[in-house]
């Protein structure tokens, strides 16, 4: 069986799906020999797994000890800095990083950055008008969502593209390229750099500190307990990069649904301004072919699962792509339905590695998608083969050429309740 599951072929890259099901169906609990791991599919057994202290997702430690010689060293290097990433670590040290980063960025402080979101969508969306197509991916999702990380930590939007450069790099490891030569010295590089950024902006604030998420992350206390600056330059760096790798492709995946769908992209269009509609159609969005096409865990002991013993210090794949395509949960889970209802979706984890960058996500993607449908016409793809990302942690293209008509450029209003409907998360938590 595990001739036909293997994640670096072009086939599986373009579309994980049948793969994915023909194990949930047949071995939901699986051994790969090509990923010298377990791999999990179903619903109910990813779900109890991101909950279960048994498997933890302090999993970069162990991946040194897979190093002997020269490589080492390098790898070793981003070992120390990653391991001060709240995602990487388990209570009580994910407890107390996570705790600061909430009182940084509250539920209220994200809300608030709806009017901004909508401007720059509209900003965006005006620069590719008179040309009648667009790249969602370089022209609209990455620069919305990476613009608005940089504005939420005060930097220039002049940096973004140095952001993106080094994030990139540092993705070559976390998102785990699959064909990348030297990755982890490219993705050493781009973290040094990302991190000597963020010392100077960090050294900035403190002399003078603003209403921006950067100066909360600085003066954010839990008795008496502050981040020190390596955990200050690990948080920068990773709410960065998890902040617009996930809104870009959830922006993404949804265009390239709709425009997979069209008898859905009409009724959105038609029904733009229905909030609860449009937050139906996110939650969809991201049940369907989600930005994160799985989570990795390390067994801390043995673990017995549907009559498989995942022995400790096992790595452990979770597919969150294969679990929000489980029909025991979803009634036909492979028809994409923008009325779905109870859509129980793990699109952003579960338990307390929770995506903290969920209700961002989610509030640029409700605000992102009126603003298009309303603005642009008859969007249809200019290529019938999307080029698919190089990685096995995100789903995503590297292009989604679009092209369309304009319609009268004067706006329709956003309604008020435009973020009240569906699954926002009541805390960043």
């Amino acid at each position: 069986m595990d001739l036909s599951f293997d994640p670096r072929h072009p086939d599986f890259i373009e579309d994980p799906f049948p793969a994915l099901l023909h194990l949930m169906e047949h071995e939901p609990v699986f051994w790969s020999e090509k990923l010298h791991g377990w791999v999990l599919t179903r619903h109910d057994h990813v779900r109890a797994s991101l909950r279960d202290p048994r498997l933890s997702a302090d999993r970069v430690r162990p991946f040194l000890t897979h190093f002997k010689g020269p490589e080492r060293g390098t790898v070793q290097s981003l070992v120390e800095s990653l391991s001060m990433w709240a995602s990487f670590n388990e209570p009580p040290v994910h407890t107390r990083l996570r705790g600061l980063m909430n009182k940084a960025m509250t539920l209220q402080s994200v809300l608030a950055l709806e009017p901004r979101v909508r401007a720059l969508a509209d900003e965006l969306i005006d620069a590719a008008l008179e040309r009648g197509e667009m790249d969602v991916i370089a022209d609209f999702a990455y620069p919305l969502s990476a613009t608005m990380i940089a504005e939420l930590f005060g930097v220039p939007r002049a940096d973004v593209p140095l952001l993106k450069k080094w994030s990139d790099e540092l993705g070559a490891f976390i998102v785990q390229s699959r064909t990348l030569a030297n990755k982890y010295a490219i993705a050493v590089g781009g973290l040094r750099a990302m991190t000597s950024y963020f010392e100077n902006v960090v050294a900035e604030r403190r002399r003078r500190p603003r209403e921006d998420m950067l100066s909360r992350l600085i003066a954010a206390e839990e008795k008496g307990d502050f981040l020190s600056a390596e955990e200050l330059f690990a948080c920068c760096a990773l709410l960065f990069f998890a902040g617009h790798e996930t809104t870009t492709h959830l922006i993404g995946n949804g265009m390239i649904a709709l425009l997979r769908h069209p008898e859905a992209l009409a009724e959105l269009q038609e029904r733009r301004t229905d909030a609860a509609l449009m937050s139906s159609a996110v939650e969809e969005m991201l049940r369907w072919d989600g930005p994160l096409l799985m989570m990795a865990r390390v067994a801390s002991e043995d673990v017995e699962l549907s009559g498989k013993r995942i022995l400790a210090g096992s790595r452990v794949f979770l597919m969150i792509a294969a679990a929000n395509r489980d029909p025991r949960v979803f009634p036909e889970p492979d028809r994409f339905d923008i009325h779905r209802q109870d859509n129980r979706h793990i699109a952003f984890g579960n338990g307390i590695h929770y995506c903290i960058g969920a209700p961002l996500a989610r509030l640029e993607a409700r605000v992102a998608f009126p603003r298009l449908l309303e603005r642009l016409l008859t969007p249809e793809l200019i290529t019938s083969k999307l080029v698919w990302r190089d990685a096995f942690v995100v789903r995503g293209v590297e292009k989604l050429p679009m092209r369309f008509a304009r319609r009268s450029p004067a706006p329709e209003p956003c309604p008020p309740s435009m973020l009240s409907g569906g699954k926002a998360a009541p805390t960043l938590g």
